[in-house]
């Protein structure tokens, strides 16, 4: 068994909605029929992993193979490490033995580890050699506790996601997106983009926070900042009574000790408080239970009392053992991925215990209580009840003032008090610490009482009732017209007033801006657009290596667009070997059409058409053939539909029909250019679904034109001389055939062809495009373009030139060496009337080098 082209499909893909780990595997011919060949590795597997279940995925009832099992293995890894995954899907390839394992995720380095650990198991079990599965689950659990959102952030993204929000995880830790574009806010855990930096440097600074309280009428226990110990034992003396010694800027209860009265006791927890930050308050200790009040906005949305970390004594082990035995609960954890913390055994510990009479190795009598620490943070091992529902108004009320009065928006207000059900000032209680960025475990998950939708209050304060987070967002896929296509309907919702984000083959931009260059078509172009925080829209071309790479870049998009398939391109690679093929994966922009969208289609190809059947929205269907059927019926149903009636294009709803003059959109070179007309009709039937007013649709018709700068390498026109030159980008059989179409459209005296071919295509290909511009064109001149993609140097001429060995028209061909001097040769022979089409490889650098050629 080989595995290898391990890939992460990080959106929506050719299997499913799932996040998925995809992987190539070869099997030996034993190993794909397991069943047969090997009878005994289903005990050898089972020996060394009895949890792991069936071997046979649910609803595969062929020859079980090793690539099966590995799926299943993987997922049950992960399952019972905890992570939550249940899809996995194992396909045969046209190659035999090589099969294409796809297992869900929920962190992508979990899923790549528990691909290759169960590659390991696998290969264990054949070979009959150990394999530790305590081991590998531990690796596993290790790996996710420390990768997955931390139950504070994972609380809030499960209430976006509960809003149909979608969100992206910025960073490995706890910095989320929400929504895209223009729309989008972010969350760093329990803080928002709203936080303001000036109110959470209040709320580390104890003294400035209390001096503020204080002022706004919060009562606030009394204290100050001291330098040394000694000086903390003077303020001490000062206040009279036990005091709490805290740091200034600290955070998570660390450093800070609790109802502490002797000089000693006093030394000692300065000590600790200087630790953690280089200024140090002393203030009144204020009797009572200690309470977390977490307001976000202007609401009191959750309170818990929190008690101190404690055991109880059976008579028998010691407080150290004690404390183990709690800490070895799966619930306790180091850090902030469980409901409980472990109990922090520490010098402060120790020294809560002196105080009490204990040390480490006492052993408390049965039902003795013994408190590890004074103060009662989770993170320091604390317990939490839930009292939301017992605090008194006036109570919630000084809570929100504190948090306004330090500008928090999410703010967890620290009371201590007798009790949450009188107000402040009738128990001599205080707020003692406002802290930014609260912990949620406390409200969510409390040791006692009911959990608050805590992540449901901050979505809330993010995102108004009834908003997403989303912009409208188109995707086009097809295999001629994408970049034109996208490129128009771009240009029409800008018209529109709308700041547009764009993806295509030739780059990325925003609005006129282009922000990057090159083939920029896959889910990793379209995810900048949709973090761009200036963008109203977004347009994206959706080529199908991107889908089989990623994925999609978003889980749902507002309009669909496929061109056409016709013949295909591109296929023979990535297991793509028929059109049929090639038309599952245009159709996953169609199947993630969100209800209320709608999926444009053409009604002329058939494979095209048929996708209708996988969009959970509405359909559009457009066509050249005002009298196809599909169009009839579908207009019949109510539907939209776009068709070209002669001269002009028709949007028809039902009775309702808007006309557009092809003269009036100079893309189409008044009608003539039938390819073009199509991608019109899509962009047209795209802006039209998302609600465009037609006046915004004639006037972007009517200003967007067929130049090199508008649509680089897309039918440029130019004159020479009096020849006319066109430039184009037609790289596959379909757009050839289109090409000539148009061009036999076009008067000319002699009719000439510049052309190279891509190395990636397969030998049929190349040669028909060839055959097909043999019988149109008087001369060709073939080049070998830069990049042969795989080929053998003269090796994708030599297919060039044999589809044109039965050529009917062409009467001279060349082969010449560079895209520049092929471009140069052709243009040297032309006369006044002529027309060359040129069929450029580099598409800047060629349309610049014409250019300047026609310039002179």
């Amino acid at each position: 068994m080989e595995v290898s082209r391990i890939r992460a499909l990080r959106g929506p893909n050719l299997w499913s909605r799932n996040t998925a780990i995809e992987a190539i595997v070869t099997c030996a011919d034993a190993e794909c029929a397991i069943d047969e060949q090997l009878p005994d590795f289903d005990a050898r597997l089972r020996a060394r992993f009895p949890q792991i279940g069936r071997l046979r995925p649910e609803g595969h009832d062929g020859v079980l193979s090793i690539a099966h099992v590995l799926q299943n293995a993987a997922l049950a890894l992960q399952a019972h490490a905890g992570c939550p995954v249940a899809f996995g899907r194992t396909a045969a390839t046209v190659e035999p033995g090589v099969f294409q394992v796809v297992v869900e995720y929920s962190e992508e380095d979990v899923g790549r580890l528990a691909v290759a650990l169960a590659r390991q198991l696998l290969e264990a079990a054949l070979a009959d050699a150990p394999f530790d599965v305590a081991d590998a689950l531990a690796q596993l659990r290790a790996l996710d506790e420390d990768l997955r959102l931390g139950p504070s952030t994972g609380s809030i993204v499960q209430a976006a996601v509960a809003r149909n929000i979608p969100y992206r995880r910025l960073t490995q830790g706890s910095m989320v997106q929400f929504g895209w574009g223009r729309r989008q806010r972010r969350i760093q855990a329990a803080e928002t983009d709203a936080t303001s930096a000036i109110a959470e440097s209040i709320a580390q600074d104890k003294d400035l926070t209390k001096m503020l309280l204080d002022a706004a009428g919060v009562p606030v226990p009394m204290g100050r900042t001291v330098s040394d110990a000694e000086g903390a034992w003077n303020a001490a003396r000062e206040l009279g009574g036990p005091v709490v010694v805290k740091p200034r800027d600290g955070s998570q209860g660390r450093g800070v000790a609790v109802n502490v009265e002797t000089r000693e006791q006093v030394h000692a927890a300065y000590e600790a408080a200087v630790g953690i930050s280089s200024e140090v308050m002393v203030e009144r200790y204020i009797p009572g239970h200690d309470f977390r009040l977490l307001v976000v906005g202007n609401s009191l949305v959750a309170a818990a009392r929190r008690d101190p970390p404690q055991v109880t004594g059976d008579g028998r082990h010691t407080i150290r053992q004690l404390v183990e035995q709690l800490n070895a609960d799966p619930l306790r954890g180091d850090g902030h991925a469980t409901s409980l913390t472990k109990i922090r055994f520490d010098d402060i510990a120790l020294a809560t215990l002196k105080k009490q009479g204990y040390e480490a190795d006492s052993v408390p009598a049965a039902g003795t209580l013994v408190a590890l620490r004074h103060n009662a943070n989770l993170s320091t091992g604390g317990a939490a009840t839930d009292v939301t529902d017992d605090v008194h108004p006036e109570l919630a009320a000084r809570a929100v003032t504190a948090a306004r009065t330090v500008g928090l928006d999410i703010c967890g207000v620290d009371v201590v008090a007798e009790t949450v059900h009188l107000p402040l000032e009738d128990q001599r209680g205080g707020v003692v610490e406002v802290n930014a960025a609260p912990g949620l475990r406390m409200h969510l998950n409390p040791s006692f009482g009911k959990g608050r939708a805590v992540g449901e209050a901050i979505i809330a304060s993010m995102f108004a009732e009834g908003e997403d987070g989303r912009i409208p967002v188109v995707a086009v896929a097809g295999t001629n017209g994408k970049t034109t296509t996208v490129r128009l309907t771009a240009h029409l919702l800008a018209t529109a007033g709308l700041h547009v984000g764009m993806t295509n083959s030739d780059g990325v931009y925003v609005g006129r801006q282009c922000i990057d260059t090159g083939d920029c078509s896959g889910p990793r172009s379209a995810r900048r657009i949709l973090a761009h925080p200036g963008v109203d829209a977004a347009v994206f071309e959706t080529a199908r290596g991107g889908i089989l790479r990623e994925g999609l870049a978003f889980d749902r998009c507002d309009v669909a667009i496929v061109t056409n398939l016709g013949m295909g391109d591109h296929l023979g690679l990535g297991y793509i070997s028929t059109v049929e093929d090639l038309a599952v994966v245009k159709r996953v922009i169609v199947q993630y059409v969100h209800a209320g969208g709608t999926a444009v289609l053409n009604a002329t190809d058939p494979m095209v058409a048929d996708m209708a059947s996988a969009c959970p929205g509405s359909v559009a269907f457009f066509s050249n053939d005002p009298n196809h059927p599909l169009i009839a019926t579908h207009r019949a149903q109510g539907h939209r539909v776009v068709y070209r009636d002669g001269p002009r294009i028709v949007a028809a709803l039902g009775h309702e029909e808007v006309s557009i003059a092809l003269s009036g959109i100079p893309l189409t070179h008044n009608g003539a250019i039938a390819f073009q007309v199509d991608n019109t009709m899509a962009a047209i039937a795209a802006a039209w679904s998302l609600g465009l007013a037609w006046p915004a649709i004639r006037q972007g018709l009517a200003t967007f034109n067929s130049d090199a700068q508008t649509v680089p390498g897309r039918f440029n026109l130019f004159d020479y001389r009096g020849a006319t030159v066109i430039a184009d980008y037609g790289h596959n059989p379909d757009a050839i055939q289109a090409l000539v179409q148009a061009v036999e459209a076009l008067p000319a005296r002699r009719r000439s062809v510049v052309i190279s071919g891509a190395g990636d295509r397969r030998d049929e290909d190349l040669r028909r495009q060839t055959e097909i511009l043999g019988e149109a064109f008087d001369e060709v001149v073939l080049y070998e373009d830069q990049c042969q993609r795989g080929r053998a140097d003269g090796e994708v001429l030599a297919l060039l030139r044999a589809g044109l060995a039965g050529a009917r028209r062409a009467r001279r061909v060349e082969e010449i060496r560079g895209e520049f001097l092929a471009i140069d040769t052709a243009l040297a022979r032309l006369s006044p009337g002529d027309l060359c089409l040129v069929l450029v490889d580099q598409v800047d650098e060629a349309l610049a080098h014409l250019a300047r050629r026609v310039s002179v």
